[in-house]
């Protein structure tokens, strides 16, 4: 593994020109230092569980919760008929309270909540998060993760990603989109989050049962990052990440350069899998051609011999053309 590449902190205009159009990922030492959360978390726990309650709503959001055994490891049953932990709803007052009964244990549970909206459970919070850096303006999901010594497995996310660490360490590993191949991804439709996962385990890889691993090895990056730095993980690079300590929180910052309204690709993705897959070759391959012409643009732009008027599901995506293909699917799977 090589080091991601670091950048001092810097404003936006410098971020938008010279960090994302690379596509590469991008560690910025105490790019959130001054914020009210970190500096409450770097007096200890209870200094930061205080900060969050005080921020928080009542409503209770989901969290895992895995038994000593998983070491932290959240991930599926053996035989893939379910998760090899339980979800449950938990407000922040109860999971900071759990969190804390587990501190100190050898063997402790492993609890973890993922991608809490800061806007609808910890409302008080967002104003005090600022980051000039990225343009507010535009849609972001703002969230919080929050648990303990608890590893994730390498998965993407559509959206581009600053990952602000808050409180303990985090460690970082990443692999390229193309490195898929090489990753043992596991069901597409049945997953812990609605990205399919790694089966590979990032600290013991078995490389007898995923001999490909070590090429992804090869070809990631990795950082691990404190209270007040931050990441950017440009879309759909996978990531893996680890928490460190006892107490662990992190609030991140989600956003796509798509017009709206924001589609999933991996819908897509379901439908060519099960209309395409199992094609003759010479048919394939001649749809693969279509698909380099028309959504690549291979050759391109696949439509501008034609008049506006004439272009269809072609043209300008607009609210009225997503309905109208949204239509023309439902009445196309229907029959």
């Amino acid at each position: 593994m090589r080091p991601i590449a670091e950048y001092e902190p810097m404003q936006r205009e410098r971020f938008e020109r010279d960090i994302v159009p690379k596509g590469q990922p991008a560690v910025m030492r105490d790019l959130v230092a001054d914020w009210p959360i970190v500096r409450a978390a770097k007096q200890g726990d209870e200094a930061l569980a205080a900060y969050l309650r005080c921020a928080a709503a009542d409503e209770p959001f989901e969290a895992w919760f895995g038994a000593p055994e998983i070491e932290g490891r959240f991930g599926y049953t053996e035989d893939f008929s379910g998760f090899n932990h339980e979800r449950r709803l938990a407000n922040v007052d109860q999971l900071l309270g759990l969190l804390f009964r587990q501190k100190g244990q050898q063997r402790p549970y492993s609890m973890y909540a993922g991608g809490i909206p800061v806007r609808r459970h910890l409302p008080a919070l967002l104003p005090t998060v600022p980051v000039p850096m990225l343009d507010m303006e535009r849609a972001t999901l703002v969230s919080l993760w929050l648990g303990n010594r608890t590893r994730t497995a390498a998965h993407w996310d559509l959206p581009q990603n600053l990952a602000c660490v808050v409180a303990g360490r985090r460690r970082f590993t990443l692999f390229p989109t193309e490195q898929i191949a090489n990753l043992y991804v596991g069901p597409l439709d049945f997953t812990l989050a609605g990205q399919p996962i790694s089966l590979v385990d990032l600290d013991d890889p078995d490389f007898d049962t995923h001999p490909r691993f070590p090429e992804a090895l090869d070809a990631s990056q990795t950082a691990e990052l404190g209270p007040g730095d931050a990441l950017y993980i440009p879309s759909l690079w996978w990531h893996a990440v680890s928490s460190l300590d006892e107490i662990g929180a992190m609030i991140n910052f989600w956003w796509r350069d798509a017009e709206p309204p924001l589609l999933t690709p991996l819908n897509a993705l379901y439908h060519s899998i099960v209309t395409m897959k199992n094609l003759p070759p010479k048919e394939l391959a001649a749809w693969r051609q279509l698909f380099e012409h028309y959504v690549f643009g291979a050759n391109g732009d696949p439509i501008e011999h034609l008049p506006k008027q004439a272009r269809g599901v072609l043209g300008h995506r607009t609210p009225e053309l997503v309905a109208r293909v949204k239509k023309l699917l439902i009445e196309a799977l229907s029959r």
